[in-house]
């Protein structure tokens, strides 16, 4: 279709171009139930509540997960490429890109926010970018943002006001412009990824007393997973207390809320536009993480707090209020935008489109899903059970996710699900192997489980 319609261009002259914008909204570890609407009555998300009542929300959407700490840098590789973890190339600038795809198609592109890849990557595959952030994390309020011009990035100046605000002011500075083709808009703000800050006169709070603690909250991991002094395990000391988690939980709410407000003036301004309502708006995040669930706090586990991320997708033709079981990954997103636009996928794209369960929320997409954690820990789950493995130290678990959403019931030492748990061990490794993954699912000396936190911490 791209093709024809450029066809088209070059034969006859200007035609009116129709097909479909697309704003993609992606925050930095935000857990899936971090949206008023969608079941958390302890959160302050108006406008990701008002992104809900507009479209599909997807309560089954997950990252692949990382062979690295920072799972944020792959995951945004893997969103923009549609490259599984075990073939992406983390600075994209191996394989074409899905915003290059939306640029040969006719597309405008535009980026503002967190760039964790390559940072000379974005001209090949961005046609502008503005108040770029190249980095992992930082302190908001004195980030280092960049411009794109003359085919590289300039040098970084220290932003004059929190980044995400910066981020939505860029945004809404492109949509206000008078185009004559469509837009592809990707906004990766930096938030609500720690230190959670907001500015002092941010009116939002959030209780602590008021927020309860995860429904699978521990004071300690019960076991070595084979990542327990990670940087993001050492922002609480053990054992975990739930005032603690809980304090930790309200200002990490309060950071979401603060990017709602951000995202509301995104859509405020938007809407005033011609183009509202003729735009794919996308909002998604990059991971979860675990916040007190299992006496983790980071993301560099394969529970469902920190490779469940949240999904909600609107637009032309979409439902409205609806939402969906339907499995997919991240690197599905943008070939079901594509395929809604018109554009042809990338060569080296492996995403698949679940654009029929965007119409009809009951479709579902994939039948599985496989997970990985450097080489510490892999993952597999189905429409009904997961396992996880962690070969380092020989322990399996497996949970039914239909009766035990939040994996509190380990049921693998059980005999009774013995066979259930082998089923799920060669369905895991098969997997690997389509996928190239060449991690060992038992090793030959295994480490002690045990685990206690350091005395100095």
């Amino acid at each position: 279709m791209p093709a024809l319609w450029l066809l088209t261009l070059m034969v006859a002259g200007p035609v009116a171009d129709d097909r479909p914008n697309v704003l993609v909204l992606f925050t930095d570890d935000q857990r899936a139930d971090t949206i008023a609407a969608l079941g958390n009555p302890a959160i302050k998300t108006p406008n990701l509540d008002r992104l809900a009542r507009r479209g599909v929300s997807f309560d089954r959407a997950y990252v692949q997960g990382g062979l690295q700490p920072a799972t944020c840098a792959p995951s945004r590789a893997m969103l923009l490429s549609g490259r599984p973890l075990f073939r992406i190339d983390e600075h994209l600038k191996r394989d074409p890109t899905w915003p290059g795809a939306f640029g040969q198609a006719g597309y405008e592109t535009f980026l503002t926010g967190k760039w964790h890849n390559d940072r000379t990557s974005i001209p090949v595959n961005f046609q502008r970018a503005e108040s770029v952030f190249t980095g992992g994390m930082t302190n908001p309020l004195h980030a280092p943002l960049s411009d794109l011009a003359d085919g590289a990035l300039r040098p970084p100046k220290r932003a004059p006001k929190h980044a995400c605000a910066v981020f939505a002011d860029r945004v809404i500075a492109f949509l206000r412009e008078p185009r004559d083709r469509p837009f592809f808009c990707y906004v990766p703000f930096d938030g609500p990824h720690d230190p959670h800050v907001v500015p002092k006169n941010f009116a939002i709070t959030h209780d602590s007393s008021l927020i309860p603690v995860p429904p699978n909250f521990l004071p300690q991991h019960p076991f070595n997973n084979g990542e327990m002094l990670i940087r993001d395990e050492r922002l609480l000391p053990w054992p975990r207390t739930r005032e603690a988690v809980k304090k930790m939980n309200a200002e990490y709410y309060r950071y979401i809320s603060y990017l709602d407000m951000q995202i509301g003036r995104i859509l405020d301004v938007l809407d005033s536009t011609s183009a509202a309502s003729n735009t794919i708006i996308a909002f998604t995040s990059d991971s979860g993480v675990a916040r007190g669930g299992h006496g983790l706090i980071g993301k560099q586990n394969l529970y469902e707090e920190s490779i469940r991320v949240p999904l909600v997708i609107c637009g032309p033709g979409i439902p409205e209020g609806r939402r969906s079981n339907a499995m997919c990954y991240l690197i599905d997103l943008l070939p079901t935008i594509g395929a809604m636009c018109g554009v042809t996928a990338p060569s080296t794209s492996e995403g698949i489109s679940f654009a029929s369960s965007l119409t009809d929320p009951e479709r579902p997409a994939r039948e599985h899903l496989m997970f990985a954690y450097r080489d510490v820990q892999r993952g597999y789950r189905n429409d009904r059970w997961k396992l996880i493995r962690y070969p380092k130290v020989n322990k399996t678990q497996l949970f039914d996710l239909n009766a035990d959403p939040y994996e509190l019931n380990d049921l693998a030492g059980r005999s009774e699900f013995a066979g259930r748990t082998a089923i799920l061990i060669d369905d895991l490794q098969h997997e690997m192997t389509r996928l190239g993954d060449r991690c060992r699912l038992t090793v030959a000396h295994p480490e002690p489980a045990e685990w206690s936190p350091p005395t100095n911490r």
